[in-house]
């Protein structure tokens, strides 16, 4: 009996992506090596699969799985890598509150915002790969509620709900000497106005924090690879 999840990646070749802070007015260029993306955000039926757990506020099965935490995305991750016979890409230590990842694993992981950001830009130039409401779930459009992923048109690659949706986690701290161990949030939510769903718009929170409004997509670091890191 065939029992592996399905769940659709794309394959993403290598690029450079310039990143860039408003709060601190700071802009860093990062090379991003080949990857795999997540088409879709984690919906609630294949975290349901996974774990047994129905954390989100809304309910069905091809909504994105919400009310996540940034800690619950990384064991997801190992507990799909094991459920696939991949090699997990986290090493979670006791106690919980340290995790090292093994960029070379094969397994499923978070994307680096370097990643992500170079994913939904899909080589397009502005700060959006279309027009808002025919790529994207915000505050204008959303009437106050998450929407079943793939609802929107996807970017030049094939990546669905990059923006408006539901927030994506990020493998990264945000800015350590400011915020601690506070990570990167990317894309914009259902809830969120036009000017936070774009590709350079970052937003942080403490890795334990869990809203109606933040769920994560999977990346993959091809084999014999080794993924870049922001």
């Amino acid at each position: 009996m065939d029992t592996r999840v399905v769940y659709e990646m794309i394959a993403v070749p290598a690029g450079r992506v310039m990143l860039s802070d408003r709060r601190t007015q700071r802009s860093w260029s990062v090379e991003v090596a080949p990857y795999r993306l997540g088409a879709f955000p984690v919906t609630q039926a294949l975290y349901a699969r996974v774990t047994g757990l129905r954390p989100s506020s809304a309910d069905g099965d091809q909504l994105p799985v919400e009310g996540v935490s940034w800690w619950d995305a990384v064991r997801f991750c190992n507990a799909l890598s094991r459920h696939e016979g991949l090699t997990p890409a986290y090493a979670l230590h006791a106690g919980g509150e340290d995790v090292a990842w093994d960029p070379a694993a094969d397994g499923y992981r978070l994307p680096t915002e370097a990643e992500w950001e170079h994913g939904c830009r899909a080589g397009t130039p502005g700060p959006r790969y279309g027009p808002l409401d025919e790529i994207a779930w915000y505050r204008d459009n959303a009437q106050e509620r998450v929407h079943d992923v793939g609802g929107k048109r996807p970017n030049p690659w094939g990546l669905h709900d990059m923006l408006g949706n539901v927030w994506d986690w990020c493998w990264d701290v945000y800015d350590a000497e400011a915020y601690g161990t506070y990570r990167v949030l990317r894309g914009g939510g259902w809830f969120d106005e036009h000017w936070s769903c774009r590709a350079s718009v970052r937003r942080r929170s403490h890795p334990g924090y869990q809203v109606d409004d933040v769920g994560f997509r999977l990346a993959r670091t091809p084999a014999g690879g080794s993924a870049g890191r922001s």
